[in-house]
């Protein structure tokens, strides 16, 4: 027969196997209560044992579950990481690029800044309020000098005219008479 824990059934049954010769004992019925009971108590403990089995079986599917869950979220999170470390870095390129280009920007608007500065010494050494009486003067004495340019160019001009008048004359009198010569 099967066996319990340990206790066979037919030893349930037969306290006390018969000796030879022997008529085969009654068991005593105390022995076959606590028997009884001893039967009864494993029977329980099996049941017991059994639920606590499908209860630990429940709960190792729960947390293969659980498990398999952690698994897909882990590669979700992989996936999402990768995916913010690929923007982070493309944001990165993006920002060293435009810091590249507001320092070129910078650079050249400083070169600007220092033409301007220097352009502004310049005039300002040219312009400035203690060399204006030296400027005026010097002014002063360039436009008597293109004044007086001015009248000696228009006195040989003048005097250009007078030569070429004369030289028309002398042409028109010339071929008057070498018309008056053929005639």
């Amino acid at each position: 027969m099967s066996t319990l824990s340990g206790f066979n059934l037919e030893d349930m049954v037969n306290v006390t196997p018969p000796k030879t010769g022997e008529e085969p004992q009654e068991p005593k019925m105390e022995q076959l209560m606590s028997k009884l009971r001893r039967l009864q108590q494993v029977q329980t403990e099996a049941y017991q044992l059994e639920g606590i089995h499908k209860e630990k079986e429940e709960l190792c599917r729960k947390l293969q579950f659980q498990c398999e869950e952690s698994e897909q979220d882990s590669v979700r999170q992989l996936n999402q990481n990768k995916k913010s470390e690929e923007l982070l870095e493309q944001y990165r390129c993006e920002i060293q690029e435009f810091k590249l280009k507001l320092r070129k920007q910078r650079m050249k608007f400083e070169k600007q800044l220092h033409q301007l500065i220097e352009q502004h010494k310049n005039l300002h050494s040219i312009f400035s309020p203690e060399r204006l009486p030296d400027e005026i003067q010097s002014i002063e004495s360039t436009k008597s000098q293109l004044i007086s340019a001015e009248q000696l160019k228009l006195a040989q001009l003048f005097h250009l005219e007078e030569e070429l008048e004369d030289v028309r004359k002398q042409k028109q009198l010339g071929a008057t008479a070498a018309v008056a010569v053929e005639q």
